[in-house]
């Protein structure tokens, strides 16, 4: 791809292109309340779950009992991974059916149905945020970025994780310009990311921003049939290949890390 075509799909301008850069949110409501029904959308094996937690604890290097608020936290996998590890958790989903589910099984823990765009939070009310694989679901993610920077304390920390567009499998199977995309198990406003877009946009928020890597997150379901077919040579190729140093940046996962910098004296919450 040439660097204008890349250009071209990365700086949308007009009308239409604008309505492309908002997320459906009726749509995403919609499909997560489907899948919350069929209790069927933790497709992570358990060990890549809890890895995932582990890279949010080494990354944001909170202390125990910090307050950490799980955004996108579905029926609440990641939330109660979190108290695990010794937070004190919030988890926030716009799909008011995976909240309900998230009370059914984790009836310790407090869910809050929400828009990550429009959080139900008050301002720096948190140390630490967790974006659950939702950032792809942003065609615009400036205004999330903006909301975690409203709600995190000074010095507060987040870390996301997403589908890394650099990886080819990720490219083939998720994104929309691949000839073999599958637009079953995902919602039209999804798409893998670039690293360095996701960086971008929280820098421009007011966080020093790092990026990350990670690979052999083992799936356990896909919702395409042929995928599945297809889904034990995934994982045993993303285990053997994407974990050598050498692939770093191909990854099947782009983990974002940042820390909200000290505001002004005169503008300190």
């Amino acid at each position: 791809m040439s660097s204008a075509e890349d250009a071209r799909l990365r700086r949308p301008s007009g009308a239409h292109d604008q309505r492309r850069r908002q997320q459906d949110k009726q749509q995403e409501i919609a499909f997560f309340d489907r899948h919350a029904a069929n209790d069927d959308y933790d497709v992570f094996a358990p060990a890549a779950s809890a890895r995932l937690i582990d890279a949010f604890v080494r990354l944001s290097a909170l202390p125990a009992h910090a307050s950490v608020v799980d955004l996108g936290c579905g029926s609440g996998v990641f939330t109660h991974l979190l108290q695990r590890a010794g937070y004190d958790c919030v988890g926030l989903d716009i799909s008011g059916k995976l909240i309900a589910a998230g009370r059914r099984k984790h009836p310790d823990l407090p869910f809050l149905q929400g828009d990550i765009e429009h959080l139900p939070l008050a301002d720096a009310s948190f140390d630490g945020v967790l974006l659950s694989g939702v950032v792809h679901h942003l065609p615009d993610p400036s205004r999330c970025a903006a909301e975690v920077f409203r709600v995190l304390r000074p010095h507060g920390r987040f870390v996301a994780f997403d589908p890394n567009r650099m990886n080819p499998f990720m490219w083939l199977y998720r994104d929309p310009a691949s000839p073999f995309y599958s637009p079953l198990g995902v919602t039209a406003n999804e798409r893998p990311v670039l690293a360095r877009e996701v960086a971008a946009t929280f820098a421009r928020a007011g966080f020093e921003v790092s990026s990350h890597y990670l690979s052999g997150l083992t799936y356990r379901y896909v919702a395409s049939s042929r995928a599945r077919f297809v889904l034990p040579l995934y994982n045993l190729i993303d285990a053997a290949v994407f974990g050598l140093p050498i692939m770093e940046r191909w990854r099947p996962f782009v983990l974002t890390a940042g820390i909200k910098r000290r505001l002004l004296p005169d503008h300190d919450p």
